[in-house]
């Protein structure tokens, strides 16, 4: 989501920016794209699309790409309905440059299409070879073991991901959905690891901070920034200063130590956020660390699923 076009978000990098991102995650041994129809408006497909074209050799990397949300307004220019995913990963392909995608993901819940419809559609993508795999989205944990039961039930290709809402200060995923995809398997692949960056420890409550984003995204303090937030980052800061480490790289550490994810979906606006990035993967956390970091933890509402 952060590379793409500017004039949709102001802190979304243009494509000469965004090219030395992708260059650089290949070299650093990155081969996993996620973006979505709706980032920049189809923009981030094409940035993507052409960078991973000029870099790298198609069957070497891994390209996701997600449909549920309009890019535009009209009738049937959103949701999960057949005619949407049908036009759209069409769309998709265009853009991003290629004549499939290894993982095509249903970006939210429909609540207006028959779970149904949905399902027998991506299964056709499937069948046809235009979407390798598919996955899902934020949603709650009963509407995607109802997904996954009737697929099964119909010999339907089946979700093989979960790209959900999950980190040290919104761990409500844990009550649920991450038993589930233990369960059945499912790969986790979670969003907003580093919580907007509230988790970098370099945003103060009010809304300002050290980049565009920090000043203009007003969506991370819908989200975070609660007094029980803070609890939590204190703790994460101090295990950093104990290990020498930046909070971003401890935040990803206690991330990749949950069983079931395979990778947290990091955005990099400046090059060294992409390095600490990597670097988080020679961080070792101790359990006393981990235990210290979760312990002030409270519930939280539900948040994400819009």
């Amino acid at each position: 989501m952060t590379y793409g076009s500017s004039a949709w978000r102001d802190w979304v990098l243009d494509e000469e920016e965004s090219r030395p991102f992708f260059k650089r995650a290949l070299e650093l041994g990155i081969n996993f794209f996620d973006t979505a129809d709706m980032y920049s408006n189809g923009a981030s497909e094409e940035v993507t699309g052409r960078a991973l074209r000029d870099f790298a050799s198609r069957d070497q990397v891994v390209i996701a790409t997600k449909v549920f949300f309009p890019l535009r307004e009209g009738p049937n220019e959103g949701g999960l309905s057949r005619a949407h995913i049908m036009n759209a990963i069409d769309a998709s392909l265009r853009r991003l440059g290629t004549d499939y995608v290894d993982l095509y993901q249903i970006h939210r819940w429909d609540y207006e299409t028959p779970i149904e419809e949905t399902l027998q559609a991506l299964n056709d993508l499937v069948r046809i070879g235009k979407v390798r795999y598919i996955g899902a989205s934020s949603m709650f944990a009963w509407q995607f073991a109802r997904a996954l039961a009737l697929s099964d039930a119909r010999g339907w290709a089946r979700f093989e991901t979960m790209q959900n809402h999950y980190n040290l200060v919104y761990r409500e995923e844990e009550r649920e959905m991450i038993p589930l995809c233990r369960d059945q398997g499912i790969g986790l692949i979670p969003w907003s690891p580093l919580a907007r960056g509230f988790l970098a420890g370099t945003r103060p409550a009010v809304k300002e901070g050290e980049t565009t984003r920090s000043r203009s995204d007003s969506k991370a303090h819908e989200l975070y920034y609660r007094e029980e937030d803070y609890a939590v980052l204190d703790r994460v800061s101090a295990v950093a200063r104990e290990l020498g480490a930046a909070n971003t790289q401890v935040a990803l550490a206690w991330l990749m130590r949950k069983q079931a994810v395979s990778a947290p979906i990091v955005g990099a606006s400046k090059m060294s956020h992409l390095v600490d990035a990597v670097g988080a993967l020679d961080v070792a956390l101790t359990d006393e660390q981990v235990a210290r970091m979760e312990e002030p933890y409270v519930p939280h509402p539900v948040l994400g699923h819009d």
